[in-house]
């Protein structure tokens, strides 16, 4: 990750310390240090009091040329509400911060399919301090990149797992598994089915490893032919829980691993003629908006995607600072919103089976 560890003890004491002794945020004791006046004069004498009583030496905080107030944010579209709901996270928390937030759309794709690295050049034209990535995955070189010219970055919600070192920011997608199958457990239901994005993703293997061990804990044996992966077309995902429909034993209730996929179920049910939740109950992941407004109302699990930004932004900035976070992976809790897509099965009570 470049030099970005914590100062070492003959350095003296980082900005997280101060602002810890002073009783403020890393962020309101860097604009002290920085000098920006939109510090209350109470908070600025306690702040600087600390500085001088900790003996804080400040240090050079990044290369020459680069703008401190200045941090990018790369997300893979910016055409989607899951887009929206991370750009209103980082906003809020850079204000905080007394940051500037430039936003693109991107990597792009060469036509061999792999990301174009012209968006890494832009960093160092914009002279940005650093940089978080919205996206499904950097490429090995991309990383090498970012680290070799000293940038810190961390990722939000990365799709496979980032190398030893790279700092990331995530959601409970485990628990979020665990949570959803609960609910349709809870309701009576046995025979459901899980329908995930690309294989080998960190947070499709850890939804469904959460469901398997719902099941397993209420004494059901998953059935791998209910487990299904589809890219992120939503037409696909209905496609997939209409060819579990057509098994001998077909699911009644469906666990989708994205809001996004519930639309495209939503449609190929109705086509068919199936109703939500009278044929089959559905539950989706991310609480994204169009959850409320489908009819009926999804329920899903709650992914906290302008809290997940909101960490990462001052995470960021700890390590723009010079300090280093304790951990690399930061998760944080989902829940479930429970709506209207859900309910016991036809001609059962709620939890009937048990």
């Amino acid at each position: 990750m470049g030099r970005t560890g914590s100062a070492s003890a003959s350095s003296g004491p980082t900005l997280a310390v101060v602002a810890r002794e002073a009783g403020v945020s890393v962020p309101t004791a860097s604009k002290v240090v920085n000098g920006r006046e939109d510090v209350a004069p109470e908070t600025r004498r306690r702040v600087m009091e600390t500085l001088d009583r900790l003996g804080y030496v400040r240090r050079p905080r990044f290369d020459a040329g680069r703008a401190p107030g200045l941090v990018d944010l790369v997300v893979q579209a910016l055409d989607t509400s899951g887009a929206g709901a991370v750009l209103h996270g980082v906003e809020s928390a850079a204000h905080d911060a007394g940051l500037e937030v430039v936003v693109s759309a991107g990597p792009a794709r060469t036509r061999g399919g792999r990301p174009e690295r012209g968006w890494l050049d832009k960093l160092i034209a914009r002279g940005s301090a650093g940089v978080l990535c919205n996206l499904a995955d950097l490429t090995p070189s991309q990383y090498a990149w970012l680290v070799e010219h000293r940038i810190p970055f961390v990722m939000i919600d990365p799709a496979v797992e980032p190398p030893s070192g790279v700092v990331s920011v995530g959601a409970a997608n485990w628990q979020g598994g665990v949570t959803a199958t609960e609910h349709l457990l809870a309701l009576g239901h046995e025979r459901i089915a899980v329908v995930a994005g690309r294989r080998h993703t960190m947070c499709g293997d850890a939804r469904i490893a959460g469901y398997r061990s719902a099941l397993a804990s209420a004494g059901i044996r998953h059935r791998p032919e209910y487990i299904r992966h589809t890219g992120a077309d939503e037409g696909a995902a209905g496609r997939r829980v209409l060819d579990l429909l057509d098994l001998p034993e077909p699911p009644t209730a469906v666990f989708l691993c994205s809001d996004r996929m519930a639309l495209g179920v939503y449609g190929a049910l109705a086509e068919r003629g199936l109703r939500v939740p009278d044929d089959i109950s559905v539950v989706g992941f991310g609480d994204l908006p169009e959850s409320r407004w489908i009819a009926p109302p999804l329920t899903t699990v709650r992914q906290p995607l302008s809290e997940m930004a909101a960490t990462a932004l001052r995470l960021l900035v700890r390590m723009m600072d010079g300090d280093r976070p304790e951990s690399t992976r930061t998760e944080l809790s989902t829940r479930l919103v429970e709506r209207s897509s859900t309910a016991a099965p036809a001609g059962q009570e709620p939890g009937g089976f048990r």
